[in-house]
């Protein structure tokens, strides 16, 4: 006996297929799609068949299942389980968190909070903190809120942390180990980078990610992803703390039958090489995908960091550098990169780097020439993961070497205004995101979150890749915008390419898996300006409607 029929008509089912770009009927079976077009397109496949017609969507619209090819439900865990003070406001299933601006107000809600707690042990953990909105800060300010409490100040990037005398001091975070580190300032409390991966976050781990704390972060990073409308994630660095840890939450919270979306996993390589040495790495990123479960995924992906992160100005800018004259940080020296590099590429995998900076991204593609010369491979997709800064010579190379990109265009929201200001001059920052150059030379492109750095709604991130506006309203590099078109495509079908998964998911497909993100609205019909507002129903995952948290 053939398996049940479902059929979902809508208003209007937009494909991502340009063979059939619009439908209004999509006939499923076992979790795939089976056909889609009319209900009298359909009829073959129903004809003498028992099949269930559902016409609860009539009226709405329905997109492939929305992908968010690169966040952290890991790091989001332990990021939306602390005291949240942020530059901008967020909109969360449980909460709308307000924006702060000012070092004042900021230093009063640090105040508030840390009063609020009743339990004088208690660490206050406040991630959000960027010190173009909120001032700098440093351990004396934060003393000067609590001698007792320990506080610790993460940076909205994640890459620095700022600590209080008692937070150093119940984490055993030390001067002598502090002095054998270039991305520590003890004096003033100041861990970035490398010396807040490898010295703070890992002093801290077993506080922010004990097993309730971090399983309930888990579950609320879940509801994040829900509430976007999206259907696949990928996590993009797993095993960069504690591989173990990492992998609980998402089989504990994420392996359920009543979570509406998949997620994919690319290690990282760096963490392990270090402990264990590079063939004992690929070993262990070799054995992951026997982890594998309907809903948690491993492929031949790795993951890589070049230079530092956009938020905290640690990326490598070349040329003129930055106005007040700092360089930035290499996450990976040049030797241990090409190490990785080498490894990975000679055994297949899909390389994915992290890297912010033009000068980062110069290193990054003369590895991949480097690369290719030694070992040519076709459709390896070698992956710029964020691509905050480039230079437009940079963009045909990455034509010509067959890389391909996922970027953040959240960056020009929150960080275009200030950065015309303070960083790199006005012309470098109206080209910062260079998507639309990308887009013309034929080199595929993703969009992602990188959640907790932006909001895990895929339509916000297109609707500013379509109007490149800051948060106060200016337009970057007009001429660097996405057509709606193409930034539909990078969160669908081209967020699929990205991951190897296009013949899985991305469009309404015949053989594809059923996922749907159900909108009010058509996109196609909806003022660029106000694609973000479009209300999300929910999704359909597999062939199972699931309401939006």
């Amino acid at each position: 006996m053939s398996s049940p029929v479902t059929v979902y008509t809508a208003q209007k089912i937009i494909t991502m297929d340009p063979a059939l770009p619009e439908a209004t009927a999509v006939a499923v079976r076992d979790g795939s799609i089976l056909a889609a077009g009319s209900l009298d397109d359909l009829e073959p496949w129903l004809q003498g068949r028992h099949y269930e017609l559902v016409r609860d969507f009539e009226g709405q619209v329905f997109l492939p299942g929305l992908i968010d090819p690169h966040l952290h439900p890991f790091m989001a865990a332990a990021m939306i389980m602390t005291d949240m003070i942020t530059a901008f406001e967020w909109q969360l299933p449980w909460a709308t968190i307000k924006s702060v601006r000012g070092k004042e107000a900021y230093m009063a809600e640090l105040r508030r909070i840390e009063q609020a707690k009743s339990d004088p042990s208690e660490p206050l953990i406040s991630w959000g903190y960027h010190p173009f909105w909120h001032g700098a800060v440093d351990r004396a300010d934060l003393d000067a809120v609590s001698a007792s409490r320990p506080i610790v100040v993460w940076h909205r990037s994640a890459h620095q942390m700022f600590l209080n005398t008692a937070a150093l001091q119940r984490w055993k975070l030390t001067e002598e180990e502090a002095r054998s580190h270039s991305c520590v300032d003890y004096v003033a409390g100041h861990y970035w980078e490398s010396g807040m991966i490898e010295l703070a976050a890992a002093k801290l781990a077993p506080y922010i990610f004990d097993r309730t704390r971090y399983l309930a972060g888990v579950a609320r990073a879940r509801d994040v992803v829900a509430f976007g409308g999206i259907t696949t994630i990928a996590e993009m660095s797993f095993g960069i703390t504690d591989p173990d840890l990492e992998w609980l939450g998402p089989q504990v919270v994420l392996d359920r039958d009543d979570v509406p979306f998949r997620t994919f996993f690319v290690a990282d390589a760096k963490t392990p090489t270090m402990k264990l040495g590079a063939a004992q790495a690929l070993a262990w990123a070799d054995a992951l995908p026997q982890r594998n479960t309907h809903r948690l995924r491993f492929g031949r992906h790795i993951k890589f960091f070049a230079d530092g992160a956009f938020y905290s100005l640690g990326m490598r800018i070349g040329g003129a550098g930055y106005i007040d004259g700092h360089q930035g940080e290499w996450m990976t020296p040049l030797p241990l990169f090409e190490q990785l590099a080498t490894t990975f590429w000679n055994s297949g995998y899909q390389i994915h780097v992290h890297t912010n900076g033009d000068e980062g991204l110069e290193m990054v593609l003369r590895t991949l020439q480097m690369l290719q010369d030694a070992k040519p491979r076709i459709d390896h997709r070698f992956t710029i993961e964020h691509f905050g800064y480039s230079t437009n010579e940079q963009t045909r190379k990455l034509a010509r070497l067959g890389a391909v990109v996922s970027a953040n265009p959240y960056y020009m929201f929150e960080m275009g205004d200030d950065y015309l200001q303070r960083t790199l001059g006005r012309d470098r920052t109206r080209e910062m995101m260079r998507i639309g150059s990308v887009a013309r030379a034929g080199v595929p492109l993703a969009l992602h979150s990188d959640f907790a750095m932006a909001p895990a709604q895929p339509l916000r991130l297109a609707q500013i890749a379509i109007t490149r506006r800051t948060a106060d309203g200016a337009q970057l590099a007009e001429n660097e915008r996405l057509t709606l078109d193409q930034a539909l495509r990078a969160i669908t079908v081209d967020a699929a390419f990205m991951l190897g998964l296009e013949n899985e998911i991305g469009s309404v497909t015949s053989g594809k898996r059923a996922d749907f993100t159900v909108l009010a609205e058509d996109p196609y019909a909806t003022d660029p300006d106000s694609l973000a507002d479009i209300p999300i129903w929910g999704t359909i995952f597999e062939g199972k409607p699931f309401s939006r948290p």
